[in-house]
């Protein structure tokens, strides 16, 4: 069984930064890409960023030049620094890992989302 347990959400001000992370823990032989989502009231849910595990990344382009997604691979862990953050942002943020378990099964797993606000 794999988990995705993702932190950092909060309430911030229009400008300000946060970061989240998400961490997989269980039965993994090795994960592929890693990536966030995000969906806000009323909205579909939508490609954020992604990072191999090579590390090539790849963002939406409504955040790029403003988000940054890291890695650990040691620790099975992706950030998401979100800097210059804007009212438009607010949404629940997922994370989400493609993966193979240690029996050797290609999965997709979720984590349970963080609400990220940003007030102006």
């Amino acid at each position: 069984q794999v988990q995705l347990v993702e932190s950092g959400g909060g309430l911030v001000q229009a400008g300000g930064s946060l970061r989240l992370s998400c961490a997989a823990s269980g039965t993994i032989s090795s994960i592929n890409a890693m990536g966030w989502y995000r969906q806000a009231p009323g909205k579909q849910r939508e490609f954020v960023a992604l990072i191999t595990s090579g590390g090539s990344t790849n963002y939406a382009d409504s955040v790029k030049g403003r988000f940054t997604i890291s890695r650990d691979n040691a620790k099975n862990t992706v950030y998401l620094q979100m800097n210059s953050l804007k009212p438009e942002d607010t949404a629940v943020y997922y994370c989400n890992a493609n993966l193979v378990s240690v029996t050797f099964r290609y999965l997709e797993n979720w984590g349970q989302g963080t609400l990220v606000t940003a007030s102006s």
